[in-house]
């Protein structure tokens, strides 16, 4: 028998948690490590209409692995509250959040390995320019600099003036019938599409207007970051999926360049490995990750 595909449904043995945030508690799915601990925690922050359960996939196998595994929902994103506030979702504001999460995380000694998906990878490189103390980042199918002209640029400039105009439900409605004819969302099961649909309307409309501004707005910040993570002394990964149809794989791999960074590219994934091929990314990511953790 077949098994499920990966979905952020995909079971797990994450416990809910809240951690700790400037505009209230920032939840999270925890999984200790299992067997020996390396001393160390792999922060996970997820995209825009993300959640913590686009890392279910990966959970148990970090876990596994030896490293805690903590997913979150950034403030304003599902389960998470945020702000009515649109420019406190700009990549340098919840970097600035997320740099407060993850001093007290190593207020303890532990060591914090930070991973941002797509527009969560914006939000991480904000938190390293914040002084996050970090002891790797990676940078998951994201960028140097806002979205490039496509598909999810034209999306983005539709969801703004409708959100503003009808509101959050009446926007993904909008969304999931413009969806219904696509065969990747015919694909899904209904319990995942209940899932999207329920994250989308619990998120607050000030975050998804702000964090679209943040993908249409942000500025190449490359430099800084590579300036940053010396002066931090933290390596970098940059990965994505090889048909990635947000920002193209010649411009991550540039931005590996850029920023002396270990570059790999995931067979079989587009934009979201860590659902479309979560082995092929967990393939690069543990080894590097072990490498960085016994460079010490």
């Amino acid at each position: 028998m077949n098994a499920a595909p990966a979905s952020p449904l995909t079971p797990n043995r994450a416990a809910r948690i809240e951690l700790p945030g400037r505009y209230g508690p920032i939840a999270g799915l925890r999984a200790p490590a299992h067997g020996t601990d390396l001393g160390a925690t792999a922060l996970l922050v997820p995209g825009y209409t993300g959640s913590k359960e686009d890392f279910a996939p990966l959970i148990d196998p970090i876990s596994d692995a030896g490293i805690e595994v903590i997913a979150i929902d950034l403030p304003g994103q599902y389960e998470s509250p945020g702000p009515d506030v649109e420019s406190a979702y700009r990549p340098a504001a919840l970097g600035a959040v997320l740099a407060e999460l993850v001093a007290k995380l190593t207020a303890d000694g532990r060591r914090v390995l930070l991973l941002g998906h797509s527009y969560g990878g914006l939000v991480v490189r904000g938190a390293v320019l914040a002084n996050a103390p970090v002891h790797g980042l990676t940078l998951l199918d994201s960028g140097p600099a806002e979205l490039p002209p496509g598909d999810r640029r034209v999306a983005l400039d539709f969801c703004e003036s409708t959100l503003r105009a009808r509101g959050v439900e009446a926007t993904y409605q909008v969304l999931e019938q413009v969806s219904a004819a696509s065969p990747d969302w015919v694909a899904l099961p209904e319990p995942v599409k209940q899932f999207r649909r329920t994250r989308f309307v619990r998120s607050t409309a000030a975050g998804l207007l702000g964090m679209g501004d943040g993908l249409r707005y942000e500025p190449d910040l490359v430099t800084k970051l590579a300036a940053g993570l010396r002066s931090a002394s933290a390596p970098a990964l940059v990965i994505c999926g090889e048909q990635d149809n947000a920002w193209s794989v010649a411009s991550q791999r540039d931005m590996a360049d850029r920023l002396d960074a270990d570059f790999a590219v995931v067979t079989g994934a587009a934009h979201s490995p860590n659902t479309e091929n979560p082995a092929g990314l967990l393939a690069t990511l543990l080894p590097t990750w072990r490498a960085w953790l016994s460079a010490d």
